[in-house]
């Protein structure tokens, strides 16, 4: 066995455990955890398969930003776990069902999966030996596909701006600040007062 045949098995079995854990955890927060582990060991995964952009949009994204965030909300949020579990048995049916739905479609296509020899050949990387994968891709993305990926952002960039205008709410008598108004100002405009100390104002 190889250096990376060794690294492989020891991804693969610590990302199975802790996406399992994921699952399994009674604290919320040991599962975001859980899944961090997970996420790394994914990015571990795609490194060995030269997949060096993968696995750093993995670290910086995943890893970075989301899941930090879940783990912000989770740790801030006084969320009541006992009662959202409450309902637990009565989706119980009809998630068993589901998951046996799925594990038989994984079982059918494990089974009827076969590597051709002819197919081998044909899996040649397409990238020339001395382009990185992050250089392949970002030649692709902005030669090629270039409409395409200014198209994701403007969907990206409207979606942004559509939940920001959902989710803003002018509450009555709350003072806001006005930079018109302020840059308007003058000295004569300004009032000074002589607070004494540790008092309010």
């Amino acid at each position: 066995m190889n250096a990376a045949a060794a690294f492989f098995y020891i991804f693969s079995t610590v990302m199975v455990g802790s996406a399992f854990m994921v699952i399994s955890a009674r604290n919320p927060v040991h599962s975001v955890l859980f899944l961090i582990l997970a996420f790394v060991n994914a990015a571990g995964l795609f490194m060995l398969l030269g997949a060096e952009f993968l696995a750093m949009i993995i670290v910086i994204v995943y890893v970075g930003a989301v899941a930090v965030l879940f783990l912000f909300v989770v740790m801030m949020l006084d969320v009541d776990f006992a009662e959202l579990k409450q309902g637990f048995l009565q989706y119980l049916p009809i998630g068993a069902l589901i998951g046996v739905a799925v594990l038989i479609e994984l079982v059918l296509v494990v089974g009827a999966w076969t590597m051709s020899p002819a197919s081998i050949g044909a899996a040649s990387s397409p990238i020339e030996p001395d382009v990185s994968n992050t250089l392949a891709l970002g030649r692709l993305l902005y030669t090629k596909y270039v409409y395409f990926f200014q198209a994701a952002g403007l969907v990206l960039l409207t979606a942004m701006i559509g939940a920001i205008v959902l989710t803003l709410r002018h509450k009555p008598n709350v003072k806001r600040q006005n930079i018109a108004e302020q840059n308007a100002r003058d000295k004569s405009d300004v009032e000074l007062k002589k607070v004494p100390s540790r008092a309010g104002v």
